[in-house]
């Protein structure tokens, strides 16, 4: 069993702190949802690095929202709820789509420049999206515009306070209700910060696998805490691998942005053959895991680790406008996007589950919100539509204030000592690093792109043989970071046993068939309870 607090807890014994809205996180959710907080509310902003760590600085491709007088929100609706294979929530989505584009307004007037074609915004047009409705900057560099711009404004702002290198360890509830966070401070000392409110921006969990086009920050940290805390954990079975990262030896994963197939790009296997028309008729712009699974297919057909992106057939001048921020990098690996065929294959990219909400973001522990990667507020169902995260991360962040405006004061004392029942053990860093680098080639084995009753059941039996870490005297932020790797890749192996289909993000080979009858519903988890919970 998972402890609900990862080291023992004696809240008489530290220092407290007071603020209106403790945010956690620094990507686009976390920015976004403190500044406008901060317009009436003082706002403490934690961040276990810093405020431009996070995944929203490496997104490339934009920001999807219904700008064009050819575009609509039923268009919209439509493509998101397609590639969401059945799990959407219609209300999430149209939602979505109606106040995306108020929320691009506000990214705007907070700083941020999309690129512009003859005074007009500039929209391009992503796999699975039946119109141009992606907003970019820089050409391929729209999250670091977004992260500098939003960054900017919230070092500016007198209601915001910033923690950098600070880590949440656990969430402060009772009877039901979040108080707020126990911190940990660069020095090691402990704090507990008591908020009105707490909205969790901290990001996803590629860090579960060994290929990943996330940060290394990207430890699942929001979806282990509020999973100790008590919130439902919804639909994290389906984990997004994004079909064309670099494969490329002495180079990261870095993600080649799918607009590059949006503006033409075609996939060849290692024979140079084009080869989606046997998969899809959208060929290219396919759904992102029919691409991934149909480039896995082709590697396994060939033998090879990877295949090839080719946009040579474009022009010199629109690779480099477009994608400026790829292209330097391919060429600092002896690549040129221009004249060469790019080797990329599918790495971990997006969790579409994470912390259940309602439309306004709150979780079943009350005033504890999630937003962004973080939060399954059900606008991604069983696979996200390209940049439509942004969009939520916005869109949801505008609710959540809403919603805390409304808020009661927080009254009440609360007294938490917590003590592990038996002593703990120490442990050694060397220990810790080969623990995570073990969990991810589990992962990527066993729960990975594709998987089998037979492998889960191993690959989760491998994972148990982890919880005595539980037991253990953590306090170093790569502790805490593994012990909520664990917590979330034991989910996320249950979760994908669980689910004898294959939809979206979920693959089973054993399963390969959608089954709507069965399994049009989400497996919800929640601390305590020895069921899975399943919502039509």
């Amino acid at each position: 069993m998972i402890p609900r607090y990862l080291v023992d807890v004696d809240l008489d014994g530290i220092p407290h702190i007071h603020t209106d809205v403790i945010v956690i996180g620094a990507g686009i959710a976390g920015l976004f949802t403190a500044l406008r907080a901060s317009e009436t509310k003082k706002v403490l902003m934690i961040t276990k690095k810093s405020l431009l760590d996070s995944n929203t600085r490496y997104s490339q491709g934009g920001i999807a929202a219904v700008i064009s007088d050819e575009d609509s929100p039923e268009f919209h609706m439509q493509d998101t709820l397609i590639a969401g294979a059945g799990l959407c929530s219609p209300e999430a989505v149209d939602i979505l789509v109606h106040e995306g584009p108020n929320g691009v307004h506000d990214l705007i007037r907070m700083g941020t420049q999309f690129d512009l074609e003859n005074g007009e915004l500039a929209l391009t047009k992503e796999g699975a999206h039946s119109q141009r409705r992606i907003l970019h900057a820089h050409g391929d560099a729209t999250g670091a515009e977004i992260v500098r711009a939003l960054s900017e404004r919230t070092k500016q702002d007198p209601n915001i306070e910033i923690w950098d290198d600070h880590f949440v360890i656990d969430l402060i509830t009772q009877d039901g209700e979040c108080y707020g966070a126990l911190v940990q401070k660069p020095s090691g000392q402990r704090v507990f910060v008591r908020g009105e409110a707490t909205v969790l921006c901290s990001g996803g969990a590629g860090q579960l696998f060994r290929y990943t086009t996330n940060p290394d920050i990207a430890t699942g940290d929001g979806i282990a805490i509020a999973h100790r805390a008590g919130a439902q954990i919804q639909d994290v079975e389906f984990i997004q691998f994004h079909p064309t990262a670099l494969c490329y030896p002495g180079a990261p994963r870095f993600l080649i942005s799918e607009a590059v197939r949006g503006e033409g790009a075609y996939l060849r296997n290692i024979k140079g053959e084009r080869f989606m028309e046997r998969y899809h008729p959208q060929l290219e712009l396919a759904p992102r895991d029919v691409v991934a699974r149909a480039i896995v297919d082709e590697m396994e057909a060939c033998r090879s680790t990877f295949v090839y992106l080719d946009i040579t057939h474009e022009s010199e001048e629109l690779i480099k406008h477009r994608f400026p921020t790829i292209y330097e990098t391919c060429l600092n690996f002896g690549l040129d996007l221009t004249t060469d065929w790019i080797p990329v294959a599918p790495a971990a990219h997006y969790m579409m589950g994470g912390v259940r909400t309602d439309l306004y973001g709150e979780t079943n522990v009350r005033r504890l919100f999630a937003c962004g990667e973080v939060s399954s507020t059900g606008v991604h169902g069983a696979n996200r539509l390209a940049s439509n995260s942004l969009s939520e991360a916005i869109v949801f962040g505008r609710r959540i204030i809403e919603r805390i405006q409304e808020l009661p004061p927080l009254k009440g004392d609360i007294q938490i000592r917590s003590q592990s029942d038996a002593p703990r053990t120490e442990i050694s860093n060397q220990a810790v690093v080969e623990k995570r680098l073990k969990l991810q080639k589990v992962m990527l084995r066993y729960a990975g792109f594709k998987r089998t009753a037979k492998g889960l059941q191993k690959g989760y039996e491998e994972l148990a043989r982890q919880l005595s870490f539980f037991d253990s005297v953590m306090t170093k932020r790569e502790e805490y970071e593994f012990a909520n790797l664990l917590n979330v890749a034991l989910l996320t192996t249950t979760a994908a046993l669980t689910r004898e289909e294959s939809r979206g993000g979920h693959y089973r080979e054993d399963f390969p068939e959608r089954d709507d009858a069965q399994w049009k519903k989400h497996i919800v988890f929640k601390r305590g309870e020895a069921r899975i919970e399943e919502w039509i």
